[in-house]
């Protein structure tokens, strides 16, 4: 009877560490999985557009729209419009950074996206870009309408990220 007591002592010390061991892996696994998830939607929730805008008075406005969806809240949804002015000199980069929103719809399509830039500002300081549901690489920039810019010239930006 004493060996049995012993044998069963010994049986829950080693099933209690190999318990801890697991639940330790267990642990990682999680924290590890957690980790990789928010890499790739940190990666997955900004979309980088750059081109080559028309210019009056320069040979082109190298353009770079960052889109950060954040987490889907207002308050999370940010931009960065960077420009230079091709051909210029000095070729200066203008760096615009503000809030966005977006509406339903463009133009014809009820499911394309319209971005607003600067949404919580005047109407004047808003920026409009927008793309069609059936082709989400390609974003135009929009006018005051928020209509797409009717011209031989090249408006639309194409997605990098």
């Amino acid at each position: 009877m004493k060996n049995l007591v012993i044998l069963l002592a010994v049986a829950i010390q080693l099933t209690s560490c190999n318990s801890k061991k697991k639940e330790d892996e267990i642990v990682k696994t999680e924290t590890d999985t957690t980790a990789v998830k928010t890499e790739n939607t940190a990666v997955a929730n900004v979309l980088v557009y750059e081109g080559l805008l028309p210019c009056a008075d320069c040979s082109g406005i190298q353009t770079v729209l960052k889109i950060d969806l954040g987490n889907g809240t207002m308050e999370d949804q940010k931009f960065e419009l960077s420009s230079i002015y091709k051909g210029k000199s000095p070729e200066k980069e203008f760096v615009e950074k503000g809030n966005f929103n977006t509406e339903r719809g463009l133009e014809s399509d009820p499911n394309g996206t319209t971005f607003i830039l600067n949404w919580d500002k005047p109407a004047e300081k808003q920026i409009y870009y927008g793309y069609f549901s059936s082709d989400t690489k390609k974003i135009y920039m929009l006018d005051r309408s928020k209509k797409i810019i009717k011209s031989k010239l090249n408006y639309s930006l194409e997605l990098k990220k």
